[in-house]
């Protein structure tokens, strides 16, 4: 277990100096090729976990720990370790035991006297420890002080609805491929494999418990993908009809640019900067069955790719602060802070001022973030809108996480 402690307390410190946990994890799996797959499950399992609760434990820490230890790594450690006593099945003893080990082989074992004390002080106070956290904001939600705060000057009525989503587990919904089936038939065939689903609209179908991809009847087929209900609602607003032009813009990893192509016969370009996302783009739509162009081009510079003909249908889905999913990507709110905003809007309003001329008049632009701050989303619009008279807005709607989906923006918008 002390390796499995290690290597979550290394993913909090690469987390902590701005490493994203996916990377982070990706490094942890290089670094220990040889862990089993329940190892790597524990390991995933200890490091979101950690990351969902850090504000609390790093609240606990602070009151067994008045000062930051010489040792961070040794911070880290403890944090883990209140994870596990609080959130999972192993024995506390195992816990502590397996702790105060790895202590003996960080920092010459100096600390491992003050590891065990410590742990040993949590379990025994743990109960007052948890009534003091309930009393300050941070540590009670989970988030930094001021996206909490934030939210409450957003959502006065939802932002505990919203926090409590963010720190739940996200759900896993699947997208039938109506080339292949719709929503009724694919249950059918889950009931079959015993696996419970309910169907929540369109092809969209809510498992209600998460398996492996491996597990579903015809995923390597392409009957059906894994795509969030809130990120299928993407093409579906923005209603493709069969022969039109259209561009999918920052398309990776390509689950909505396979979702326009099932939709309709339509000629898709999809556009990616980065040159491994685009592959991903490539594998999805290999594996449905599909095609598309690719281009490894960015979206706010079409003079360097755009072949001059006008686009029916422009998908926007621009690069966010992700605040929408942050169950599924916990250390975001970690990694961002309130200066992030600025500079998000600046690209994203960039990214749309290049990308209205490629429109045909009559044509629909969706813009699209995975945000729930109005700085990326009703700012951007009513920005837009007042400085293009050519444009006008069809619909928007703001999607908070709930049980189904996670949070989005969409504003459709006409070119006249």
């Amino acid at each position: 277990m002390h390796h499995i402690q290690q290597l979550a307390a290394d993913i909090l410190t690469q987390v902590e100096t701005g490493t994203t946990l996916t990377e982070a994890l990706i490094q942890a799996h290089a670094k220990a090729p040889d862990l089993s797959a329940a190892e790597r499950g524990a390991l995933q399992d200890l490091s979101y976990g950690s990351l969902r609760h850090l504000a609390c434990l790093r609240f606990y820490l602070r009151q067994l720990v008045p000062k930051p230890l010489p040792e961070p790594v040794l911070e880290k450690v403890l944090l883990v370790a209140f994870y596990q006593l609080l959130h999972t099945r192993a024995a506390e003893y195992a816990i502590v035991n397996e702790a105060v080990t790895l202590a003996g082989r960080l920092a010459k074992g100096k600390f491992k006297g003050l590891v065990n004390g410590v742990l040993r002080n949590f379990i025994r106070q743990r109960q007052s420890l948890e009534q003091a956290a309930a009393q300050d904001l941070e540590a009670l939600w989970n988030h930094p002080r001021w996206w909490v705060e934030a939210l409450q000057r957003h959502y006065p009525d939802d932002w505990q609805t919203v926090l409590a989503a963010n720190n739940g587990h996200p759900p896993m919904v699947l997208r039938v491929n109506r080339r292949q089936g719709d929503a009724a038939s694919y249950l059918a065939r889950l009931q079959q494999q015993g696996l419970a689903a309910e169907w929540i609209a369109a092809d969209a179908i809510h498992l209600l418990r998460p398996v492996n991809v491996k597990e579903l009847p015809g995923f390597a087929d392409g009957a059906v993908s894994v795509q969030d209900w809130g990120a299928q609602q993407a093409a579906l607003r923005l209603a493709v009809q069969p022969g039109q032009r259209v561009l999918d813009a920052c398309a990776a990893p390509g689950g909505k640019t396979g979702h326009l192509l099932e939709i309709a016969d339509v000629e898709v370009t999809a556009l990616d900067i980065d040159h491994a996302r685009l592959q991903r783009v490539a594998d999805n739509l290999q594996r449905i069955g599909l095609q598309a162009q690719l281009l490894r081009a960015d979206a706010a510079q079409p003079e360097l790719w755009w072949d001059g003909c006008q686009f029916d249908r422009i998908l926007l889905d621009v690069p966010c602060s992700a605040s929408g999913v942050v169950r599924r990507h916990p250390d975001i709110k970690w990694l961002r802070r309130p200066g992030d905003f600025a500079e998000l809007a600046r690209q994203q309003a960039k990214i749309m001022r290049a990308l209205w001329p490629l429109l045909a008049s009559g044509g629909k632009m969706l813009y699209a973030t995975c945000s729930i701050f109005p700085e990326e989303n009703q700012q951007q619009l009513t920005a837009f809108l007042a400085a293009h008279a050519n444009a006008s807005c069809l619909e928007q709607e703001q999607l908070l996480p709930c049980e189904h989906h996670d949070g989005f923006y969409y504003a459709l918008l006409e070119k006249h």
